[in-house]
C-alpha cells in the first residue's frame, strides 16, 4: 500500500492555476522529489498534501485512508507527517531538546524526553541537546529541525527546500547525512527543490513540474537520459539546442547525424544535445574515421571538468554554430585547434520544434 496517494489535485489562487490535475503516489521508505523552476506549484502540492492548504479539488490519501476530498479535511496534526521547512522554524527560546519535544504532545514525560533525545541522537546533535537555536550553526538548525520531524515516528516526511539556506559545502554535508538519516529511518519522504543535482542526488523518483502540471516521473537516470520534452531535457543542465530539419529518418548536423525514427521528411525539430554529449579528440582529419571537426574558440578550466568553447560548421559551409563540450579537467585545447567530435547518443535528443518557437 503507497503511504501517500495525491488524485488529480488541482488548486487555484483567484484566476491562477497553480496546480493542475496532479496525481503522485509515494510508497514506504521511498524518496520522490517534486522538482521545478520557481512558481510551478511544487510548494503548493507539498502543502496540500500536509494539511496546511486546504484542497480544492481532488483527493488526498495516507495508507489509504482518506485525508481530504470534498467533504474530508484532516488538519496537519492528524496526519502523522513531519514538516521540514528551508526557515528551520526553531523556537529561539526552547532549548534544543524542548524544541525537539515539541511536536510529541500527548506523550508521557519521561518517553518525550527519550525520543527527543533519540531523534537528536539520529542526526548527530545529542551533544548539543541543552543548547538554544542562536548558538548552533545553520547546518546544525537544520539537523535539529530534522530531529524533530522524525521525532514523532510519522508516516510521511514533507520537506520543503530543506537544504536551500546553506552554503555549497555545508549543503552537500547536510543532504548526504539527510539521505542516509531519512532512508534509515523508513518513513515515505515528500521532497520539493528547484536544485536538479539535489534531486537526482536525494530521490528514487523524480517528479518534474511545469507550470502546475507533472512534466514527467521517473527515476534519476529515466529523467536524465530519457527525458519525454525539450523542457525536461534542458532543465538537467546546460544544454546545446538549434533546429534542424530532417532528412530520410535522420537529421543531419554540423556535428553528425542524428537519427530521428518517427519523423516525417522535411519536419522541423529541436535538436538537444548536453555539453558532455560531444565526444572530442585531437589529431585527426575531417572525415577520416566518420567524424565531424570542430574548432576551437576558448577552453576553460573549472576544475573537475574543463568547458570547451566550439565553433561547427555544416558539410555545406553555411552558418557556424556556437556548441559547448564538457571534458575531463586536464583537457584544454588551445584556440584555433581542429578537433573530431561524435555524439553520445544516450545524450543527444531530438524533439519536434513547437509553434512560435
Amino acid at each position: 500500500m503507497k503511504t501517500l496517494v495525491l488524485e488529480h489535485i488541482s488548486h487555484a489562487y483567484g484566476r491562477l492555476l497553480a496546480v493542475d490535475d496532479v496525481s503522485l503516489e509515494v510508497a514506504p521508505g521511498e524518496l520522490v522529489c517534486l522538482l521545478g523552476p520557481s512558481g510551478c506549484g511544487k510548494t503548493t502540492v507539498l502543502r496540500i498534501a500536509a494539511g496546511l492548504e486546504r484542497l480544492q479539488t481532488g483527493r488526498v490519501l495516507l495508507e489509504g485512508e482518506v485525508a481530504a476530498d470534498g467533504k474530508i479535511s484532516l488538519p496537519p496534526e492528524k496526519r502523522s507527517v513531519g514538516l521540514v521547512f528551508q526557515d528551520y522554524a526553531l523556537f529561539p527560546h526552547l532549548s534544543v531538546t524542548d524544541n525537539v519535544m515539541f511536536g510529541l504532545s500527548g506523550v508521557a514525560a519521561p518517553e518525550r524526553t527519550a525520543r527527543a533525545r533519540e531523534a537528536l541522537r539520529q542526526v548527530g546533535m545529542l551533544e548539543y541537546a541543552e543548547a538554544f537555536p542562536h548558538m548552533l550553526s545553520g547546518g546544525q538548525q537544520q539537523r535539529v529541525a530534522l530531529a524533530r520531524a522524525l521525532a514523532p515516528h510519522p508516516r510521511i516526511m514533507l520537506l520543503d527546500e530543506p537544504f536551500s539556506g546553506l552554503d555549497t559545502a555545508l549543503r552537500n554535508e547536510v543532504r548526504d547525512e539527510a539521505l542516509h538519516i531519512l532512508k534509515g529511518h523508513g518513513a515515505a519522504t515528500l521532497m520539493v527543490t528547484h536544485d536538479p543535482e539535489e534531486a537526482m542526488f536525494m530521490a528514487d523518483r523524480i517528479a518534474l513540474m511545469q507550470k502546475g502540471r507533472i512534466a514527467q516521473v521517473g527515476t534519476p537516470t529515466e529523467l536524465y537520459f530519457e527525458p519525454t520534452s525539450a523542457f525536461a531535457a534542458a532543465f538537467f543542465g546546460d544544454i546545446n539546442r538549434f533546429e534542424a530539419r530532417v532528412e530520410g529518418r535522420s537529421v543531419p548536423t554540423p556535428v553528425g547525424d542524428i537519427p530521428a525514427e518517427g519523423f516525417a521528411d522535411g519536419t522541423r525539430v529541436e535538436v538537444l544535445i548536453r555539453p558532455e554529449g560531444l565526444q572530442l579528440r585531437s589529431g585527426l582529419e575531417q572525415g577520416s574515421d566518420g567524424h565531424s571537426v570542430v574548432e576551437v574558440m576558448e577552453s576553460r578550466l573549472l576544475g573537475r571538468s574543463s568547458l570547451i568553447h566550439l565553433s561547427a560548421h555544416g558539410a555545406g559551409g553555411g552558418e557556424a554554430i556556437h556548441l559547448h563540450a564538457r571534458a575531463p579537467g586536464h583537457f584544454l585545447p588551445p584556440v584555433h585547434e581542429k578537433l573530431a567530435v561524435s555524439l553520445d547518443p544516450k545524450q543527444t535528443f531530438v524533439f519536434p520544434l513547437q509553434p512560435g518557437a
